[in-house]
């Protein structure tokens, strides 16, 4: 299958994909300062262009009130989304698979660094950019996706916050996703309390010596890179420094794969480190710095992952209206009945709802507005919430064939289900809300 056959070669080069759990890949130069404007004229080649299924009269499109550059990145996503990543999500979910080709091969389209400046290899684009454009591969495959957001959260982190040295020497292999990269925050005994870390990190001459471990990490035993949090001071969020730490190194292990839900398409596990040294040219963003870089990411995480709820949400929700206008209960089409069709509109309205909430906060995000973190968790909890919901109620009207792994409906419900939980569970989104709302009362 040529992804790039069909989307122009100006955008893409020679990308081709194999289908189901193997294949090789074949891919261009990373992405550079005219991947905008060659994306956009890649779909407009004369009997070329993406063919959307996106309806744009349509009054649940993603394409409302897009800028035309958006159109065309949302153009782009969803055929690879609809071509590479729907046709194995099923597959991929059964057999546990991580689907490294097709990661590379989203990457090779730019999608491996969206937010990363383009003199490493990266795309450079907005957040809001890059929700329209997850949200789009997020209709094909969920827990893909996630992982991929959470690669590009770990890829900015070091654009931003790391040394030139740094960005030059980890970044053009990590926005190729030739390195694989995790996040790694959260531990045994500090979910929410993240600034109550116990993972250590001490300097010994030219390096520092890890010890601690991480919990729930995507990636885990995957990945090549590991942005890991440790405490080099004292108690509370000023003693915590982040460090990349690369697989391979001496005392790093990792715990079994997590047996989960959902998210069954990329690996998750415990890491482990046992005396891990590492240089101290490693240390991104000076000491004490950590914390602050993490919730940084944090920040756009959230977006992203309320991003990827909105585009199951989306699959799911023309799922139930094709299915209620086709199945016929006592001589009638389902959608003849006016409960169902107050419930359509619901989740129309849910769905809407949450995606102008996400891309509000890619904006104020964008423009370094000082309400941004809280509008970020707010959009997290609205959009994660609700596209549940979507989820849950798409799989209602579906009946029992809903509930069957024939079906695609449970597995975008399995797969959004731990959106409420991860990059700050929805109460501590909350917590975060209150807080700014009575902070000068």
């Amino acid at each position: 299958r040529a992804v790039t056959g069909r989307v122009g070669a100006a955008a893409a080069g020679a990308v081709r994909v194999a289908g189901g759990a193997g294949g090789g890949v074949a891919r261009r130069a990373p992405a550079t300062a005219s991947w905008r404007a060659a994306a956009a004229a890649a779909t407009h080649v004369p009997g070329a262009r993406c063919q959307s299924t996106t309806d744009e009269s349509d009054i649940v499109s993603p394409l409302i009130g897009l800028e035309a550059d958006q159109r065309e990145f949302h153009f782009l996503a969803e055929e690879f989304s609809r071509n590479e990543l729907a046709p194995h999500a099923a597959e991929w979910d059964a057999k546990k698979v991580f689907p490294e080709d097709a990661l590379r091969a989203a990457a090779a389209l730019g999608f491996g660094g969206v937010f990363v400046r383009e003199d490493v290899g990266g795309t450079g684009l907005t957040r809001l950019d890059g929700a329209v454009i997850f949200e789009a591969l997020a209709a094909g495959c969920t827990s893909t996706t996630a992982y991929l957001t959470i690669h590009n959260m770990c890829c900015w982190m070091v654009d931003t916050f790391g040394s030139e040295e740094q960005r030059q020497q980890w970044l053009p292999s990590m926005v190729t996703m030739d390195k694989f990269s995790s996040y790694c925050l959260t531990e045994p005994n500090a979910g929410s309390d993240a600034s109550g870390l116990a993972t250590k990190a001490v300097r010994d001459g030219d390096d520092y010596v890890l010890n601690g471990s991480k919990a729930f990490i995507s990636g885990g035993g995957r990945s090549d890179v590991y942005l890991i949090m440790a405490r080099t001071g004292g108690d509370g969020p000023a003693g915590v420094s982040c460090f990349l730490v690369e697989n391979g190194t001496k005392g790093l292990s990792f715990g079994a794969q997590e047996r989960k839900l959902g998210w069954n398409t990329q690996p998750t596990a415990m890491v482990i480190l046992e005396d891990v040294r590492v240089p101290a040219s490693n240390l991104i963003g000076g000491e004490g710095n950590g914390f602050k870089i993490a919730m940084r990411g944090l920040d756009g995480g959230r977006l992203s992952i309320g991003t990827c709820s909105v585009g199951a949400a989306s699959a799911c929700f023309h799922h139930a209206r094709e299915h209620v206008t086709v199945r016929q209960q006592f001589g009638k089409p389902l959608s003849a009945n006016q409960h169902i069709q107050f419930k359509l509109a619901d989740m129309a309205t849910d769905l809407q709802t949450s995606r102008m909430m996400v891309r509000q906060g890619a904006r104020l995000l964008d423009a370094k507005h000082d309400n941004a973190r809280a509008f970020c968790a707010m959009a997290k909890r609205v959009a994660t919430d609700l596209c549940f919901g979507v989820c849950n109620d798409a799989l209602q009207l579906h009946g029992g064939y809903g509930y069957l792994m024939d079906y695609p409906i449970e597995r975008y419900l399995r797969d959004v289900r731990v959106h409420q939980i991860l990059e700050g569970t929805n109460e501590i989104m909350r917590l975060i809300l209150s807080r700014e709302l009575l902070k000068n009362t």
